[in-house]
């Protein structure tokens, strides 16, 4: 018997199937995951009820089609919320912490320290060891302002 007409076409499916869904979680996009459900729902209805291969391939693509479309207006209408949206914003972070001048701001600039780092400082003339609050940041310059 040729193994390639022996080879179980829902085989096939699950695991194109299965390849789609480790290709969403390598390369995230919330794209290939529908694909994927589709071509395991090809796989169980190919196992469950036999049907040509041109079948087989016309009902992934509606499928794919189909969930592709319907998982947008999902995700569209229920967006996934960050649990830490600002987690690659530093500098959003430490807006409202209280900083240390070290190197007096004069002239508008100086350096504080914020937990074990020092940054460089916008903000009014303030002597060493002043306690500030952060207001904001201008890239990775905090613009500080006096307690109050």
């Amino acid at each position: 018997m040729d193994t390639l007409n022996s080879l179980e076409p829902h085989y096939a499916w699950l695991a194109i199937g299965l390849v789609l869904a480790a290709a969403e979680m390598a390369i995230p996009g919330v794209f290939l995951i529908w694909m994927a459900g589709a071509a395991l729902i090809v796989g169980f209805v190919t196992w469950v009820t036999p049907i040509g291969v041109p079948l087989q391939i016309v009902l992934f693509a509606m499928l794919a089609i189909v969930a592709v479309f319907s998982g947008r207006r999902y995700l569209r209408s229920h967006p996934v919320e960050a649990a830490d949206p600002k987690m690659n914003q530093r500098g959003e972070r430490v807006v409202g912490e209280m900083v240390v001048v070290t190197q007096a701001i004069d002239g508008g600039s100086g350096k504080v320290k914020l937990g074990d780092s020092e940054w460089l400082a916008k903000g009014a003339d303030a002597p060493p060891g002043t306690r500030l609050r952060v207001a904001g940041h201008d890239g990775v310059v905090l613009i500080v302002e006096p307690l109050g």
